[in-house]
């Protein structure tokens, strides 16, 4: 366990980003997400044949098959 951080001092002044910062980062997803680029990406992840199931990624998409059936349950309530 890393506890080299420094505590919190309240004798500091909290750092406010700028409202600028955010609108920038939103303008960069943006653009990232329409470029030609994502869009080869996207066209390809479809293309391509499904993986074969795994523990992680199981092919019915559920992890835990309870809990599965209790959601199922409440939902149909």
């Amino acid at each position: 366990m890393d506890l080299s951080f420094t505590s919190f001092d309240r004798a500091f002044e909290l750092r406010i980003f700028p409202a600028d910062l955010a609108v920038l980062m939103v303008g960069v997803a943006a653009r990232q997400a329409a470029s030609t680029t994502a869009g080869a990406q996207i066209e390809l992840a479809h293309r391509s044949p499904p993986a074969a199931p795994t523990p992680f990624a199981p092919a019915d998409g559920r992890f835990d098959p309870d809990t599965a059936a209790a959601l199922a349950g409440w939902k149909a309530e």
